[in-house]
């Protein structure tokens, strides 16, 4: 009889392929059989050392709340029926045991994940047996114990009444290729409320995304309210319903924390800050000129005035502040797209250079430099967007992160310089891309970075294209960017989800898959599909990639099938 129910269990596994294995992103080092295994009733999740830190034991109470209601069937054309119908024999798990290596703190997952990029440790190893006795999840800190929580959450499909995988034994250990694994989101252009950023904070845990750069001001609008300045908001955001308090921020940073994630603010400068002037109008040069196309990349124009020694002291206060309220090493202060043609033609900037002699862009340098400083002074480390080491010349300490958006042709000049960098390339990761033009008045216009740009092609990116082997240290990781010119709360999910968790596998998974295949979209997208599903039925709106008929066959839709 036990000979029996063997066979049809394993019947059962090799009938539900391997590619309906749900992880995302996959490990770095996987192994799986082929035998059924339930999860009890009476399922749960323990920490095997004393005193578990509280965001633990919410993770550990979140993973058995979504391994309840998930309910995630197979993606395949009879959704588990099949296999669901003859597992009910199957071994069941009651347990899962979570343990720290020898020495390690039980710290705050917080505390873990705002650690110094580099420095922190995701790493872990989930042991699931095939007979039914507890499974194991160790790793070296809390944080890394979140990481394998999320990975454990993924095992499972639900059908037929029953909860179970076909794949035990199950064999995986675990880090990230890249220490940096982000998203960026604009919230300046269009305003966000609070519960759409925790949504989005929740759906990036879910597949590894570390960092959340937030892009919370900008020309159109200054949402944040910051102490010593409460002008900017009170005056620059667009209503008084469309603040971010420093309460709010808290309660941000917090609850990103809590999954892992450290909180990335940009406070873009010199450039991109018309908002400011309609608080502090004595900061700007060019406040709202026309026609916006001469002195801006786009409305309304303004810049801060980087030869005023006012306005450079003035900078460096407000980014002293905002560095207060945030708690990461990492801060941006930006950089991007500053107009010259805005200083040439303003009479107060131009009087401060021919005072002193010198040129808009050796202010510039002098102004970045000051203002990094101030921030420096609060343990912050720099991030800026690539024109600054490649088209303004500034001279900036070589710790200083660079940003790459313009094109992903240009990564090698940025290693070339010695500067670490993050991967952002237009050409690759902006989900705003292919929308059409939102200016008006321009009939034929295209986003200006069309194509769109598919889960297919990010998925496709290589990190150390181009760049010497020598400088593939300086690569931290990369991060997909929502600019929000047509986006806003109503778009959120599905123009994000679950196109950035493409980026998520590039840079937790690397260059290969478990086994040393190289990482690729056909076997991704079955995988990717799941995703989606269980974005769904978490509460976020993640598109649909294919028709369903596809999804339920994977692979029967390739190009090539």
């Amino acid at each position: 009889m036990k000979t029996t129910m063997r066979n049809v269990l394993l019947a059962l596994a090799v009938a539900l392929p391997n590619h309906v294995r749900a992880l995302w992103p996959i490990p770095r080092q996987l192994s799986t059989g082929t035998t059924a295994l339930r999860l009890a009733n009476s399922f749960s999740i323990n920490a095997s050392f004393a005193s578990p830190p509280g965001d633990l034991e919410d993770a550990i109470s979140r993973t058995v709340g979504f391994l309840k209601t998930d309910q995630l069937a197979p993606l395949t054309p009879d959704r588990g029926v099949a296999v669901a119908s003859g597992v009910g024999g199957a071994p069941e798990l009651g347990a899962l045991v979570l343990s720290l290596s020898g020495g390690a703190q039980a710290n705050a997952i917080a505390e873990e994940a705002m650690k110094a990029v580099g420095t922190r440790d995701e790493s872990y190893v989930l042991n699931v047996p095939a007979d039914g006795s507890q499974a194991t999840l160790e790793a070296n800190s809390t944080l890394g114990l979140f990481r394998g929580l999320t990975t454990f959450g993924q095992l499972w499909y639900t059908a037929g009444g029953q909860t179970f995988s076909t794949e035990a034994p199950i064999s995986i250990t675990d880090s990230p290729a890249f220490p940096f694994r982000g998203f960026m989101l604009d919230t300046a252009r269009n305003y966000f409320p609070v519960s759409d950023i925790k949504r989005t904070l929740d759906a990036m845990s879910w597949v590894k995304i570390n960092q959340f750069h937030w892009h919370v001001v900008d020309s159109q609008s200054f949402p944040l309210q910051v102490p010593g300045f409460l002008e900017l908001a009170e005056k620059a955001a667009y209503d008084n319903s469309s603040i971010y308090s420093a309460s709010d921020v808290s309660d941000i940073v917090s609850y990103a924390a809590a999954r892992g994630i450290d909180v990335l603010i940009e406070i873009d400068t010199p450039g991109h800050t018309s908002a400011i002037s309609k608080a502090f109008p004595q900061h700007i040069a060019c406040p709202e000129a026309t026609p916006w196309a001469n002195f801006a990349a786009e409305p309304p124009a303004g810049q801060l005035r980087i030869a005023s020694n006012d306005t450079v002291n003035f900078t460096a206060s407000l980014l002293s502040s905002v560095a207060k309220m945030f708690p990461s090493a990492l801060m941006s202060t930006g950089g991007d797209e500053v107009n010259t043609a805005c200083y040439a033609q303003d009479e107060e900037t131009q009087a401060q250079l021919n005072a002193t002699g010198t040129t808009i862009m050796q202010a510039l340098s002098a102004f970045t430099n000051t203002t990094h400083a101030a921030i420096r002074e609060l343990g912050k480390t720099p991030v800026v967007w690539e024109e600054m080491v490649l088209d303004y010349n500034v001279t900036l300490p070589n710790d200083t992160v660079v940003m790459v958006w313009i094109s992903s042709d240009d990564v090698a000049a940025v290693a070339e310089k010695g500067f670490r960098l993050v991967h952002a390339a237009s050409d690759y990761f902006y989900l705003d891309c292919g929308a059409g033009e939102w200016i008006g008045a321009d009939v034929d216009g295209n986003s200006w970075c069309d194509p769109f740009k598919s889960w297919q092609k990010s998925y496709s990116f290589d990190p150390f294209a181009n760049v010497t082997a020598d400088s593939q240290a300086l690569i931290l990781g990369g991060e997909h960017a929502l600019w929000t010119e047509q986006s806003g709360p109503q778009n959120l999910d599905p123009i994000v989800w679950p196109r950035a968790a493409s980026g998520a596998e590039v840079f937790w998974t690397g260059a290969t898959l478990p086994g040393g295949a190289p990482r690729n979209g056909s076997s991704a997208l079955p995988r990717l599909h799941d995703v989606s599903f269980r974005m769904r039925a978490r509460g976020v709106n993640a598109i649909s990639l294919q028709p369903l008929w596809c999804a339920l066959r994977p692979n029967v839709c390739d190009l090539t099938a």
